[in-house]
Formats: structure tokens, C-alpha cells, sequence
């Protein structure tokens, strides 16, 4: 009899061990203990079992063979936490510099009818792309069409400017980074007018492939430490946990009280 799971939508799909052992694996148990670790859960499963009891456990049953998971947030969940301004535009900002762009903060183009202020400028194999960076608190929500179209339109619009000699700036595609997916209208829009959309899944490089394929977790995944904490951070320029645990004790004292 196959067993469904229901998302945190309401929507319902059938259960997959395969996830459960991916997302075991992501937080550092070996194989072993992540087969053992997913034979516990399955046998606690019912149908329609919330996704969201079935990510408890693992964090649950994980914390045996590899204690510091108590002190972690899922991935989506940690993010989902950050503020919008400043913390997740420069949590994007460090992703995009592990990544290999070049990376100018907060711009401000102007085009052939006004000025955008964009959330970066990033450069990387001889291309230009201007950074529009969107976040949701609630990250099950979809990143809609209007965010393309807006691209879209600022895009149009510092073409003009450069082509009118109103800035030196050549922008030659416009990039869209969210913690959400797309709506099925944003991605065909994106497609069509060749906006780079960067959503938590998307297929070739998601965020959630990005983080992964680096370690690039951010601060926000770790339990117990405050908003307030993360902010003096990220004015440190420290977002993510691997900058941290690279940090001087002394000077994160001396320069963050």
C-alpha cells in the first residue's frame, strides 16, 4: 500500500525514502547510520503524515550519531528566518562571490527614464548581470510574474541609458535570486526574456544546490542565536557559519561586544 505525506500547502505525495536519506545524509550522518536512522522513521509513518513531523524526526533521530544537529535548523526553515534587508541581500551577495562573480554592492543605474537602485552587480565569464534579490518569510509562497516583469523592465530601461551614454555600465542580463520557487508563469516569462531566475529548486543551479555543493549554511540555521546577534553579524560581514567558525574569538569580542 503506498503511503502519502502531506506538504505544508495541503498538497499530498507520496512518501519517498530516498528524501528522507538525502536529507539525513545533508546533515553529516554516514550511510550506515542514515539507512538505520530512515528504517526508525519509517516505522512511525502513517498516511498523510505531515512533511513536517517527518523532518522532526530526522532531526530527532540523527542527534544520536551526530550531536551537533541539535543545534541546527532545517536549511529552508534557517533561511526563511533571515531579514530581508540587510541579511539575506548580503547572504546572496557572499553565495554569488563563492560562486566566482565579481560582486559590486547596492548600485545605483540610471537608465533612460530614471534611476534603479539594484541589490548588487555581479560579472563572471565576460557577462554583466544586474541582482534583484527576493525573500519570503513564508517559504512554501511562489515568486510571482511581476518580479520578471520588473527585471525585465529595468533591464530595458539601463540599456537605454547606456546606449544614451547616461552610464558606463553595460548590464546584459538581469538575475533574480529567491528562497521560494517560481510560479509556472514567472519561469516561462524568464525563459522567454532570458532573466537568470535563481529559485530554491531551480533546475542547474538552485540555492539549495548552491549552499550544498560548498557548505555555504548560513548563521540563521543555527539554534539560539538572535536576530539582533546575526545583524551585528552581518555588519561584520560575517553571514555564513563557515565565516564564523573562521573568526578569532577575541576579535569577534573586541568587535561585536
Amino acid at each position: 500500500m503506498k503511503l502519502y505525506v502531506t506538504k505544508a500547502d495541503g498538497s499530498k505525495q507520496p512518501f519517498s525514502r530516498k528524501k528522507v536519506l538525502h536529507t539525513i545524509l545533508r546533515l553529516g550522518a554516514n550511510p550506515q547510520d542514515a539507512q538505520k536512522i530512515a528504517d526508525k522513521i519509517e516505522c512511525k509513518l502513517y498516511d498523510g503524515v505531515p512533511t513536517s513531523r517527518i523532518l522532526q524526526m530526522i532531526f530527532t533521530f540523527t542527534r544520536k550519531p551526530k550531536p551537533a544537529v541539535g543545534h541546527l535548523f532545517d536549511l529552508r526553515q534557517g533561511i526563511s528566518l533571515m531579514s530581508p534587508k540587510p541579511e539575506f541581500e548580503v547572504y546572496v551577495r557572499a553565495l554569488l562571490a563563492y560562486s566566482g562573480f565579481q560582486v559590486q554592492t547596492n548600485a545605483i543605474l540610471q537608465g533612460l527614464c530614471g534611476e534603479h537602485e539594484v541589490d548588487a552587480i555581479a560579472q563572471k565569464d565576460g557577462l554583466t548581470y544586474f541582482v534583484e534579490v527576493k525573500h519570503h518569510q513564508a517559504y512554501h509562497a511562489l515568486t510571482g510574474l511581476d518580479e520578471s516583469r520588473i527585471a525585465r523592465a529595468i533591464l530595458e530601461d539601463v540599456t537605454d541609458g547606456y546606449i544614451r551614454g547616461l552610464n558606463d555600465i553595460k548590464i546584459d542580463r538581469a538575475m533574480i535570486v529567491t528562497n521560494t520557487r517560481y510560479s509556472l508563469h514567472a519561469i516561462n516569462y524568464g525563459a522567454c526574456r532570458d532573466i537568470l531566475q535563481v529559485g530554491w529548486a531551480s533546475p542547474g543551479d538552485g540555492l539549495r544546490d548552491i549552499i550544498e555543493k560548498d557548505r555555504l549554511y548560513p548563521i540563521s540555521c543555527l539554534r539560539g542565536v538572535k536576530s539582533d546577534v546575526r545583524l551585528r553579524l552581518v555588519e561584520a560581514g560575517i553571514v555564513l557559519i563557515k565565516q564564523l567558525a573562521e573568526q578569532d574569538a577575541d576579535y569577534l569580542q573586541r568587535r561585536l561586544g
